[in-house]
């Protein structure tokens, strides 16, 4: 993975004016763009897409400094078909004009080019057990919220603050296929999985295909494959987060497997009565790299 995502950098390189083939890119990678996006964005702290349009505006921003050639010709060099749309996306990402930056030099906000290198950690195991799932469905109570990588997110909290009590113990009576418990489930998530995009989340459990569902409960299909499941404990949802985090820095470059498109699960097995700290398994799905 640490490789592809190397020549991913050098490809960007070689293509910064143009609009990338993404998926044609992974497809020669030899993996998915939606593994490849994940774990760019995972890796690298920001999306891919955000990536390109800083090293884009990065280069340009030399041909402006250096002022030997006029500003729609450095705009189509880039790949805009004007000087106004070129000034927005330099603006966006330098914070300054480009009349202000070629007659004072700056400022500039340059992104360096990536390099991602594997570092040799893993004093901490990752407890990870490998699971065979027939389709099932997920059932419950789904909003769109906004993605939060840190912390708790307020909109998830206000959601499931406004299910009464007994909606609770009914989805509990409903479960009866793995993942066991109440589950919460993020799907539809941005592949580059930018902060702030929306996702669907569902407070609900799992079911198998053949149980009915009820009317007046939300559903999301989820089709056989296999899943990788991660064991947590701590302060929640730091702890969670933090091995969330870890999949993609150490557990995916270190074993032959690699995200699929579907959602990803948590599993609560146990919490403190405040919910400071919980113990949680995380479902991801995946298929052979």
């Amino acid at each position: 993975m640490i490789s592809a995502l190397n020549r991913l950098v050098g490809l960007v390189e070689e293509h910064l004016a143009e609009d990338l083939d993404v998926r044609g890119l992974a497809r020669g990678l030899g993996t998915t763009e939606y593994h490849l996006r994940r774990m760019f964005s995972s890796l690298a702290g920001m999306p891919l897409s955000e990536y390109v349009r800083r090293r884009r505006m990065t280069v340009a921003a030399a041909d402006v400094v250096r002022g030997e050639d006029d500003l729609l010709s450095i705009a189509v060099r880039h790949g805009y078909g004007s000087t106004e749309a070129f000034g927005r996306a330099f603006r966006a990402v330098h914070g300054a004009g480009l009349s202000d930056v070629r007659r004072d030099g700056g400022p500039l906000r340059t992104q360096p080019k990536l390099r991602f290198h594997l570092t040799v950690e893993g004093s901490i195991p990752m407890d990870t057990r490998l699971v065979d799932r027939p389709a099932f469905r997920l059932v419950g109570h789904a909003a769109r919220v906004p993605l939060i990588h840190q912390g708790v997110n307020p909109h998830i909290q206000q959601h499931i603050a406004a299910l009464p009590q007994e909606a609770h113990a009914r989805l509990k009576a409903l479960g009866d296929a793995e993942p066991a418990g109440l589950l919460q489930v993020s799907d539809d998530v941005d592949p580059d999985a930018t902060e702030g995009t929306e996702l669907t989340y569902l407070h609900g459990v799992a079911m198998s295909r053949d149980t009915a569902v009820p009317d007046d409960l939300d559903a999301i299909e989820v089709p056989a494959g296999k899943w990788a499941v991660f064991s947590t404990a701590g302060p929640f949802p730091q702890a969670l987060q933090t091995t969330w985090a870890a999949t993609a820095t150490e557990w995916f470059p270190s074993n032959p497997w690699r995200l699929r498109p579907g959602p990803s699960i948590v599993a609560l097995l146990d919490r403190a009565a405040d919910f400071d700290a919980a113990t949680c398994e995380l479902w991801l799905p995946v298929e052979p790299a």
